[in-house]
């Protein structure tokens, strides 16, 4: 027992504090992103009924801007894992459509089964997964429609700015690795 608590206890340091350039350019890019999703997801929703915004593209950003450096940020992972989710939430809300309790469980835990397999972990699919299930009477209503609006569709507008954003300062380079 005791060895499972020293486990706990962490073996390294704190990393430092971020500098305030590389706060400043996360701040803005994304805001940069946040406002083109909503401006966007306000139009295609106008025009179509299909959402580009959704929670978890709020969390891409913390890692597409906050952590251009980390593997789960890249572009594989980014797009990737917001599809490869969807994929898995929307098969698991139409195979269980009473029961969402068990439907979320099974979809979260299968999305990250899922990015594992494919190398696109990406944080925030398993919250793109779980939306597919709990997010309301519109999103169930897309079926698989979900994964191109708002998965594939939002996670590619995110990624274009990212591109774009993260490499206009000299220090910042994105990405790190394509595939």
């Amino acid at each position: 027992m005791n060895e499972f608590f020293a486990k706990m206890r962490g073996n390294g340091a704190s990393p430092p504090r971020s500098g305030w350039n590389e706060i400043a350019c996360a701040w803005l890019g994304s805001c940069l992103a946040m406002v083109l999703l909503v401006l966007l997801d306000r139009w295609t929703m106008d025009r179509t009924g299909f959402p580009l915004l959704i929670g978890s593209m709020g969390a891409s950003t913390v890692l597409a801007f906050g952590a251009i450096r980390s593997p789960l940020a890249q572009p594989r992972n980014l797009v990737g894992g917001h599809v490869v989710s969807a994929i898995v939430g929307v098969t698991f809300c139409q195979l269980l459509p009473e029961n969402p309790l068990v439907a979320s469980c099974l979809a979260v835990a299968t999305a990250i089964a899922a990015m594992h397999i494919t190398k696109t972990l990406h944080p925030p699919g398993g919250a793109t997964a779980l939306i597919a299930v709990t997010g309301g009477e519109g999103i169930r209503q897309l079926g698989y429609t979900y994964v191109i609006f708002p998965g594939l569709a939002g996670s590619l507008l995110m990624l274009a700015v990212a591109l774009v954003f993260n490499n206009i300062p000299k220090n910042r380079r994105y990405p790190q690795f394509w595939w």
